[in-house]
């Protein structure tokens, strides 16, 4: 279950992905050094935190993604963002975003050296069930779009 299809539709989620840090560069450097930290309301995220998030889910993928292809019926193991989210005070959008681009570069290259039978490999999600290593890619996808649509919104 992708709980992000809907941004995907009917993009190919492999060009999402590669074109993702790209993207959240260019939205970033809309932003203002104060603005990117100014939450849009009260429990929020400001463009900044967004890009935190961003980083540290790619740190998560790139281990799930390694976790699906190495063990047989992998069980993922789910994080609190909020949780996470509670020093994204301290941290930078630069930093932030030169975190995320590095681990995408990376685990684009790990999913481009799969053969194309490693993309049926199952994993479990305990709040979303069993999904393919596809399906998690797919869920990368959509998640991008999700929350590059979000900094977009805020840089308008």
């Amino acid at each position: 279950m992708n709980p992000y299809s809907n941004f995907l539709g009917d993009r190919d989620p492999f060009a999402v992905i590669a074109d993702t840090a790209r993207e959240l560069e260019g939205a970033i450097q809309r932003f203002s050094p104060e603005r990117v930290g100014a939450a849009p309301a009260p429990g929020k995220w400001s463009a900044r935190e967004i890009a935190c998030h961003l980083a540290d889910c790619e740190l998560v993928f790139a281990f799930r993604l390694r976790q699906t292809v190495a063990e047989t019926n992998h069980v993922i193991q789910p994080f609190d963002q909020d949780r996470w989210a509670a020093v994204y005070g301290t941290f930078d959008a630069a930093t932030a975003v030169a975190t995320f681009s590095a681990i995408r570069r990376w685990n684009v290259l790990f999913l481009k050296a799969l053969p194309p039978e490693a993309f049926s490999a199952s994993v479990t999600h305990p709040e979303r069930g069993a999904m393919t290593l596809r399906t998690v890619v797919e869920t990368m996808a959509g998640h991008d779009l999700n929350h590059l649509g979000q900094i977009r919104a805020l840089a308008a």
